[in-house]
């Protein structure tokens, strides 16, 4: 008798507990269904708390017992140095590509002179082969390209009007951004506490696993968009000093690379040197090489170790794969998100393999 009211205890409790992960599960996607559309305001929010959390705790200790105030003030460094350069550039950025193709528009820039002048230089069987795919004549050449840039105006006017129609939802996405990056900010370490609680992890394997997202968020941002911005900058302006057309967007082009290993800024400066020293200009041509080779990619090798440190970093594979599924997967934000998923995929494994690892050793120390 004794033993049956157990077994249905034990069996109460069982259900108690199987209906209270269920109802975790559901209400958790539920929450997640609710806040998606603002997923991208809520990932740069914990972002901006993570990477400027240092900087509002040298304000804190400042201040002490005013948090409140430490947070705004951050807050205000982030609008600062951030948000309003952020804004300037995009509308600088826009306005060089709509000069651009308004000059492409008015005949300055003939794409398909350029072309034909660039496969005059080229060899044999690269002209053979650009003969057999009718792109040997220059009327052939001017008319696929107008094609083209009609159907890519078409495009950017269709993203410019929609971008102009959400703008509100942009600003109010940024409000989001900023008002999660205050409250991260001020009361960070008490929600960090809740949720190292609410794992069911040893407290080792929490703190291991807290202290990987952390320093893979700051890796990331440190290691890859400020070296982004780096290679951008240091392109744009060997640009603007050779004299080439648009270096803002050759600059921003660059920077988008850059995000890529492997690849990075080659993608941009090896064609546009080989097309200057094909078209004659040759000094322009050599000095744009040997930039891009010493200077521009070796910012990478340079300034990343230092930003980051060498434990914090991933194999280069395992970045630029995960990189490319994340902006396969979420655009722009998929730039930050892969590599942090697949740096938290490594540290998970790593904390399982270790876990497994500490019994076996542990029965061999006790024989």
């Amino acid at each position: 008798m004794e033993r049956s009211r157990v077994t249905g205890v034990r069996r109460s409790a069982g259900l108690e507990r199987g209906f209270l992960m269920l109802l975790v599960i559901l209400v958790t996607l539920a929450f997640l269904w609710l806040v998606a559309p603002f997923a991208g305001a809520i990932l740069w929010g914990v972002i901006a708390a993570v990477l400027f959390a240092p900087l509002n705790a040298r304000f804190l200790r400042a201040r002490p017992g005013r948090p409140t105030l430490t947070a705004l003030l951050t807050l205000l460094v982030i609008t600062a140095v951030v948000i309003v350069p952020a804004m300037l550039l995009g509308a600088a950025l826009l306005n060089e590509a709509s000069g651009a193709y308004s000059r492409i528009r008015a005949g300055e820039i003939d794409l398909g002179r350029l072309f034909v002048q660039l496969e005059a230089h080229l060899p044999g069987w690269a002209q053979r082969w650009l003969e057999s795919v009718g792109l040997s004549d220059l009327e052939g050449v001017r008319s696929r390209i107008s094609r083209s840039l009609s159907s890519s105006f078409q495009t950017v006017a269709g993203q410019l009007l929609s971008i102009g129609q959400s703008a509100f939802g942009f600003f109010l996405a940024l409000g989001v951004m900023l008002y999660l990056t205050f409250f991260l900010l001020r009361d960070g370490e008490a929600i960090a506490a809740k949720v190292e609680r609410a794992l069911p992890l040893p407290a080792d394997q929490r703190d291991a696993l807290v202290s990987k997202f952390v320093a893979v968020i700051r890796a990331t941002i440190k290691g890859s968009l400020i070296v982004a911005l780096l290679q951008g900058l240091i392109g744009g302006l060997t640009f603007w000093v050779l004299g080439i057309p648009s270096p803002l967007l050759w600059g921003v082009a660059m920077g988008i690379f850059s995000l890529f290993p492997a690849v990075g800024t080659g993608l941009v400066w090896v064609p546009v040197a080989l097309y200057l020293l094909a078209t004659g200009s040759v000094w322009q041509g050599i000095v744009l090489a040997l930039c891009g080779f010493f200077i521009i990619s070796s910012v990478d090798n340079v300034v990343r170790p230092i930003l980051v440190g060498r434990d914090a970093r991933m194999p280069d594979y395992v970045v630029l794969i995960s990189t490319l599924g994340g902006f396969e997967m979420m655009g722009f934000n998929g730039f930050v998100v892969g590599p942090v998923i697949a740096a938290l995929f490594m540290a998970v494994w790593d904390i399982f393999s270790r876990a497994r690892d500490q019994p076996v050793t542990a029965q061999s120390k006790s024989s």
